[in-house]
């Protein structure tokens, strides 16, 4: 079992490496334009990361078998929903998270 020195300079070393990767560009593209395939992908990526979760998420989803995919069915709508109407990401992903729990645990069980 780790030590609680061994814990806490984990985690100040991984804070650093973070930290300095989100610095990096910044240092790189000093007073530069930034490139057209960085700015490409600042555009599009999110959005493919964002479906490629979707789909990691709803792989293992029986559709033979009951409940047939219903609780991930509602709570996707509910999250879709919810980000249409407030376009409030975390919002969305946090009352779909909740309302999937709630659906598997006690209406599904």
């Amino acid at each position: 079992m780790p030590s609680t020195l061994h814990s806490v300079l984990l985690v100040v070393v991984m804070s650093a490496v973070v930290f300095f990767l989100r610095l990096a560009p910044f240092l790189i593209f000093r007073g530069k334009e930034t490139p057209g395939i960085i700015a490409y992908l600042g555009k599009y990526l999110p959005y493919a990361i964002m479906g490629l979760l979707v789909v990691y998420c709803l792989r293992n989803t029986a559709v033979i078998e009951a409940p047939h995919g219903l609780p991930e069915l509602i709570a996707l709508g509910i999250t879709v929903g919810l980000q249409l109407l407030t376009k409030k990401d975390l919002i969305a992903i946090f009352v779909g998270t909740i309302s999937y729990m709630f659906l598997i645990q006690v209406i599904f069980a």
